[in-house]
């Protein structure tokens, strides 16, 4: 029996930000009427990219705010929700994130996901440890890294822009290459379904550098959503009609 190929993608989306110039580059439409109903905050986008359908769901606005839904919580609410109105055949986690100069990023390189974990979920408690990083393996995709010549690396998830010590002691214990706020969430969400994930990670500022994260972060927002605006399509293309061994 022959492998199915993948159909339907899910790309779950933390900022406006981030989001906006993908779905305007790809001609995304807003789901009209909601596919996904109040008092949920997150929006769905559908079009097609080929032969593959191509849904965003960008976890919205903080009614109380006024702000982007960062965040593992409103990840993991968007990444249900989405998952069950679209059916994916692949969910990809993507947006801006921080890297590790030790591990070869650079601002405005793109990493694919090897692994992704939790580095603020410490629970020192007998069994609770590894849950608490919950590292989850994401879906090999050695020829897209190869054929767009991308970076391959362990994406890191917190709630907090910067880190503690105990958060970077973590995240080089797992070899992190990059670290953003929403990935482990989407992929334990993912998980939950049965459906494949990986990560697409554009570099806004460097983790292990000299700089404060959220001067470089702001500096760095605009071109990393370029970079990922003219990766994405390219992934996807990339990924239309292939079954997930081929990836």
């Amino acid at each position: 029996m022959a492998e199915p190929i993948v159909s339907t993608v899910l790309l779950v989306i933390a900022m406006e930000a981030e989001a906006q110039p993908l779905i305007t580059a790809m001609g995304l439409q807003l789901d009209s009427p909601p596919k996904i109903m109040q008092p949920a905050p997150c929006v769905t986008f559908s079009g097609t990219q080929g032969s593959l359908a191509v849904h965003v769901v960008w976890n919205g606005k903080c009614n109380a705010h006024g702000v982007d839904n960062v965040g593992t919580v409103p990840a993991a609410l968007a990444t249900y929700l989405a998952t069950q109105a679209f059916k994916p055949d692949l969910i990809i986690s993507t947006g801006t994130a921080g890297g590790f100069k030790s591990q070869g990023a650079a601002i405005g390189d793109v990493f694919v996901s090897s692994a992704v974990m939790n580095h603020d979920r410490r629970i020192p408690i007998p069994s609770f440890e590894q849950y608490g990083v919950g590292r989850i393996v994401t879906q090999p995709c050695p020829n897209l890294v190869k054929g767009l010549n991308l970076k391959l690396g362990v994406v890191s998830s917190g709630n907090s822009l910067d880190f503690t010590d105990q958060c970077m002691a973590i995240m080089k214990a797992e070899g992190a290459a990059v670290k953003e706020m929403e990935a482990a969430a989407v992929a334990w969400t993912a998980h939950l379904f049965g459906v494949p994930m990986l990560c697409i990670k554009s570099v806004t500022d460097i983790v292990d550098g000299d700089r404060a994260t959220q001067h470089e972060f702001l500096e760095n927002l605009s071109a990393a959503a370029a970079s990922l605006q003219g990766t994405l399509p390219k992934v996807l293309e990339f990924i239309a009609g292939k079954p997930l061994s081929a990836l």
